[in-house]
């Protein structure tokens, strides 16, 4: 089935350069010019993946953001027309999964969106008891996603489960953001390492109590501790 693309943006250009290069690749693509109008499409339509544009009229996208976010765990690429770090760690506060600064090359918002759905896509895998990661209190069924600590199952998005589980299949090793951007989001896109730090904070906060814990090799990045 081909996925809908939703493009989210007041700026009819943007829209129109966007579904050029989404159509080129197979996609379907669907559009809105405002955040209410974008709201109650992407809750009514549930599309594959949207790309959504921070300043909107009727409702920003942090707002759009926020409440999709409370009923659906569509993907979502948030684009903003500023460079600061607050935009962007906002909107990964809030949920998004991705993060392009405009102006942006429609060739890399292809990429990214190819890579987000081919880790959404994934077809699933047959559950057996030695298809587990277990770590002191920590353990991992990679093909249900399902994550527990002391028995407790714990809720985590698709980019948090992905990366909580890249450490935890690799115990003791150092991984760079680059690197864990490259495995995780599939793509190196050198200098938006600060996507890799506001999840990590996520996971930290949502796995209180979890050992083996995650630790910061500081200058070069993150591993699960190897004691």
């Amino acid at each position: 089935m081909t996925d809908k693309i939703m493009i989210v943006d007041d700026e009819q250009h943007i829209i129109d350069l966007a579904r050029l290069y989404l159509e080129q690749e197979g996609y379907a693509v669907t559009s809105a010019t405002d955040g209410r109008t974008a709201l109650r499409r992407i809750l009514d339509e549930t599309p594959s993946l949207v790309v959504l544009d921070l300043m909107l009229p009727e409702m920003d996208g942090w707002e759009v953001c926020r409440r999709v976010r409370a009923e659906s765990e569509v993907p979502i690429i948030m684009l903003t027309a500023r460079s600061e770090d607050i935009d962007r760690i906002v909107g990964l506060e809030l949920g998004a999964d991705d993060y392009l600064t405009k102006p942006f090359n429609p060739r890399e918002l292809v990429a990214r969106v190819r890579a987000i759905l081919r880790r959404a896509n994934r077809p699933p895998v047959t559950v057996s008891s030695e298809n587990s990661v277990s770590l002191q209190n920590l353990t991992i069924y990679p093909e249900r996603r399902i994550v527990l600590v002391d028995g407790r199952q714990i809720d985590l998005r698709m980019k948090e489960f992905d990366l909580l589980y890249t450490l935890a299949s690799n115990k003791g090793i150092v991984f760079t953001r680059e690197k864990l951007l490259d495995v995780v989001w599939g793509y190196d896109f050198a200098g938006e390492t600060r996507t890799v730090d506001v999840h990590i904070a996520h996971l930290r906060n949502k796995l209180k109590g979890m050992r083996p814990t995650i630790e910061t090799v500081w200058g070069v990045g993150y591993r699960l501790d190897a004691e």
